[in-house]
C-alpha cells in the first residue's frame, strides 16, 4: 500500500509541477494500474524480502519523477530512453545543467524513498514481518492484486480515444501522453518505441515505405520562379551557425549600448527574417544543422547526430558538391560533440576543421575555443580554400555563447545593470550613478554573452573583407536555437526596477506574466542573408521555420531537393511551422497540439475548427513522413530498389 499509494502522488505531483494546474483522473487510474501490476509481483518474495523489491522499484520511479522534473524545465517535453546514447554529452554541459536547469522543485520527489524506509522500521518494530510470514499466501495476494491492476486498467481503457491510442503509438507528442496515461505509461511506451531501431529490418518498413512514396507522389517538388530566383547563383556562401541567440536580444539596449550592433546593421542592410523559428528537439545544436541542411524533421526518438547519422540524406553540401562547390565545416569544440566528426561526413562535406585537430588552443571560454579565436584562425584557412576551388560552402559553428553563460564574465565589458540619471544636492548638476539590475543573473549573463558572440561575428566579417573574400560571397546568419532560460528569469527582467530597487508582486495590475504563449513565441532566433553591396535590403515577417532554409536559399542558389519537407518562402501564400511535439505556428495562430488549445496572433483574423484541423493534420503527416525517412533510411533504399527519380535539380 506504501508503495502503490506513494508512487501514484509522486506521478500526479510530476504532472502538477510541470504543466501547472493541470487535473484529469484518467493518468491518476493509469498510474494505479501500473503500480498494482508491478506490485504483484512483490508477492514471489516472502514478506521479510518484499521491501527490497518494493523499495527498488520506488527508487526507479523517484528517478523517473527527477528525471523528467529536470528535463520538462529545459525542454517542456519528457525524457526519452532512446536519449541514453547522448547522455555522455551531459558531462560537457554539467555546469548548465547545475546552473540552469536543477531546481530544488525537482527533488520533491524524494519523500518517496524516505517514506518507504520509514513504514519498513516502523513494521519491523512492530515484529511485522514475522507475524505474516506464518500467514500470508503469496501466490493468492499476488492473484488478487494482478486482477486488481488488469480490472483498472481495462477501466482506463474504457476512457480512452481514437486520438489517445494513436498517439501512444507514434510517441512524438509526449506531454499529451504523459498528461492522458501517465508518467509510467509514458516510460514503458517510451522503452518500446526507443528499442525500434534495432528492430526496424523485421518490422514496419513496408507501412512506412508507402507512407513515404504516398506523401512525396502527393506532393512533388515544385520549383517556383519568383523574384529572388538564382540571384545568388555562383557565389560562395558562408554561413554562420550562431549559438543560442535568440531575435529578441536585436531590439535590446542597455545604458544608450545596442546589445547586437553587428547584427543589427546586417538585419538593416540584407534579407532579414524577423519570425524564423527553430525547429529542434533534444538534440538541440545537431537537431538544428540537421534541420538546415536537409528540411527535414528531427528524430522523435533518439536524435539524428547519434542515432541515425548513417542513413542517406539530401543536403545542402551535396546538392552544392553537385555545382562544383567544395563544402567544409568548422567548430571550435572537439569533433566527437554531437558526433559531428560523423555526421558532417554523412552530410557531405569535403572536410570538417575542428578544435584540437585543426586550431590552436590559445583562449578557451566554456566548452571550448573562444570565437574571437575561432574566427580569427579560420579567415586564413577559408582564404586557402577559396584559392584553390572555383565556388565554396562553409559553416562556421560558433561556440561561447552556450549554456551556462557563466563564463563570460572576463571576457565582455558590456554592462547589463542601468545607468540612472539624478541631480546632485549640491552642485545641482545632474550625475550618474549605476543601479543594480541584471548583473550576476542568467539571463545577464546571457546578454553579455549575445554581446561577446556579436563582436566576434563583426571582427570575422571585418577580417574577411580585408582578404577580399566578401566581394562575391553571400554571408548567411542563423540562431540555432533559443537560450533555453527559465520563464521566471523573464519575469525578473520584466517586472523589476532598478531605480525603486522594487520588483512588482504578482498580484500587481502592471505586473508582466510570462506565459506558455510568450514563453514559445519569444524563441525565434535571427536569420539574416547578407551581401556587401546590400544589394538587397528587405524585412520578410512572414513565420519561417529552420526547414524552409533549404527550399527558400536553393531557389536563390539554383538547386533544390525532393525530399524537402518546408517551403521556399517567397512562393507560398500561407506558411507552417510545425514543431517537434506537433504544435505548429502560421502567421494567424499559435497551436499546442498537445493540450489542444491556441492563441490567436490577431484577434481581427479568426480561425475555423477546420483550419485547426487541417493544420493538426498536416503537422502530424510531416512528423510521420520524416520519421520514415530517418528511421528506415528510405532515401537510400527507394533510390537503389529504382522507386523515385534522381533527387537533384
Amino acid at each position: 500500500m506504501t508503495f502503490v499509494i506513494s508512487s501514484v502522488i509522486n506521478a500526479s505531483l510530476l504532472r502538477f509541477l510541470t504543466v501547472k494546474n493541470f487535473f484529469d483522473f484518467r493518468p491518476i487510474i493509469a498510474d494505479l494500474a501500473i503500480t498494482l501490476l508491478i506490485g504483484a509481483f512483490g508477492y514471489f518474495f516472502k514478506p521479510k524480502h518484499q521491501f527490497k523489491y518494493f523499495f527498488t522499484i520506488s527508487i526507479l520511479f523517484t528517478a523517473i519523477c527527477i528525471i523528467n522534473s529536470m528535463y520538462y524545465t529545459n525542454y517542456l517535453s519528457y525524457a526519452s530512453f532512446s536519449l541514453l546514447a547522448t547522455s555522455m554529452q551531459i558531462v560537457d554541459v554539467g555546469d548548465a545543467i547545475v546552473e540552469n536547469v536543477m531546481e530544488i522543485k525537482d527533488f520533491s520527489y524524494i519523500w518517496q524513498i524516505f517514506f518507504m524506509i520509514f513504514v519498513h522500521i516502523t513494521l519491523k518494530s512492530r515484529n511485522y514481518y514475522p507475524r505474516v510470514t506464518e500467514t500470508e499466501n503469496g501466490k493468492k495476494n499476488f492473484k488478487y492484486t494482478l486482477l486488481g491492476g488488469i480490472v483498472v486498467a481495462l477501466v482506463f481503457v474504457v476512457t480512452l480515444t481514437a486520438t489517445d491510442i494513436g498517439r501512444l503509438g507514434k510517441q512524438w507528442n509526449r506531454e499529451y501522453i504523459v498528461m492522458r496515461y501517465g508518467v509510467y505509461v509514458y516510460q514503458i511506451n517510451d522503452l518500446i518505441c526507443s528499442l525500434s531501431p534495432t528492430i526496424n529490418s523485421m518490422f514496419g518498413y513496408d507501412k512506412n515505405a508507402k507512407i513515404f512514396r504516398d506523401y512525396y507522389d502527393e506532393n512533388p517538388l515544385q520549383v517556383s520562379n519568383n523574384e529572388y530566383t538564382d540571384i545568388f547563383k555562383g557565389k560562395n556562401i558562408i554561413v554562420i551557425h550562431a549559438e543560442s541567440i535568440q531575435q529578441f536580444t536585436m531590439d535590446l539596449s542597455f545604458n544608450g549600448k545596442e546589445l547586437t550592433p553587428t547584427l543589427n546593421k546586417l538585419a538593416s542592410e540584407g534579407i532579414y527574417f524577423s519570425n524564423f523559428y527553430p525547429q529542434e528537439s533534444v538534440g538541440t545544436s545537431s537537431d538544428s544543422e540537421f534541420i538546415f541542411s536537409t528540411s527535414l524533421m528531427p528524430a522523435s526518438s533518439g536524435t539524428v547526430a547519434i542515432n541515425y547519422f548513417d542513413r542517406e540524406y539530401v543536403t545542402i553540401p551535396k546538392l552544392l558538391s553537385e555545382q562544383d562547390y567544395y563544402t567544409f565545416s568548422m567548430h571550435g569544440n572537439n569533433g566527437t560533440f554531437w558526433n559531428r566528426n560523423m555526421l558532417h561526413d554523412s552530410f557531405g562535406y569535403d572536410n570538417f576543421y575542428y578544435y584540437t585537430k585543426d586550431y590552436v588552443i590559445d583562449e578557451t571560454i566554456g566548452l571550448g575555443l573562444s570565437d574571437k579565436s575561432f574566427f580569427s584562425q579560420s579567415i586564413p584557412k577559408i582564404k586557402t580554400v577559396s584559392e584553390s576551388n572555383k565556388n565554396f560552402y562553409g559553416v562556421l559553428i560558433m561556440l561561447t555563447n552556450h549554456t551556462p553563460f557563466s563564463y563570460i564574465g572576463p571576457y565582455s565589458d558590456y554592462s547589463v545593470d542601468l545607468e540612472v540619471e539624478s541631480i546632485d544636492s549640491k552642485t545641482g548638476r545632474p550625475i550618474k550613478n549605476t543601479k543594480p539590475y541584471l548583473e550576476g543573473t542568467t539571463l545577464g549573463n546571457y546578454f553579455k554573452s549575445v554581446h561577446y558572440a556579436d563582436e566576434a561575428i563583426g571582427e570575422f566579417l571585418e577580417g574577411l573583407d580585408e582578404e577580399g573574400l566578401l566581394d562575391n560571397t553571400v554571408v548567411i546568419i542563423y540562431g540555432d536555437h533559443d537560450a533555453k532560460i527559465k520563464a521566471s528569469e523573464y519575469e525578473y527582467f520584466y517586472n523589476y526596477n532598478p531605480q525603486t530597487g522594487v520588483l512588482l508582486d504578482k498580484n500587481d495590475k502592471n505586473y508582466h506574466d510570462v506565459d506558455f504563449y510568450e514563453y514559445e513565441l519569444n524563441r525565434k532566433v535571427p536569420f539574416i542573408i547578407w551581401t556587401k553591396d546590400q544589394e538587397f535590403n528587405v524585412e520578410v515577417d512572414k513565420v519561417m521555420g529552420m526547414y524552409d532554409v533549404l527550399p527558400t536559399i536553393g531557389n536563390m542558389f539554383g538547386f533544390a531537393s525532393k525530399y524537402a519537407l518546408g517551403n521556399d518562402i517567397f512562393s507560398v501564400d500561407e506558411n507552417v511551422v510545425v514543431f517537434p511535439d506537433g504544435n505548429w505556428l502560421t502567421d494567424k495562430m499559435y497551436y499546442n497540439n498537445q493540450r489542444q488549445e491556441g492563441m490567436l496572433l490577431d484577434l481581427n483574423v479568426p480561425v475555423s475548427v477546420d483550419y485547426i484541423e487541417k493544420y493538426c493534420k498536416y503537422a502530424e503527416e510531416v512528423i510521420t513522413v520524416s520519421n520514415a525517412i530517418i528511421t528506415y533510411d528510405l532515401i537510400r533504399n527507394t533510390n537503389e530498389s529504382g522507386d523515385l527519380l534522381k533527387t537533384y535539380k
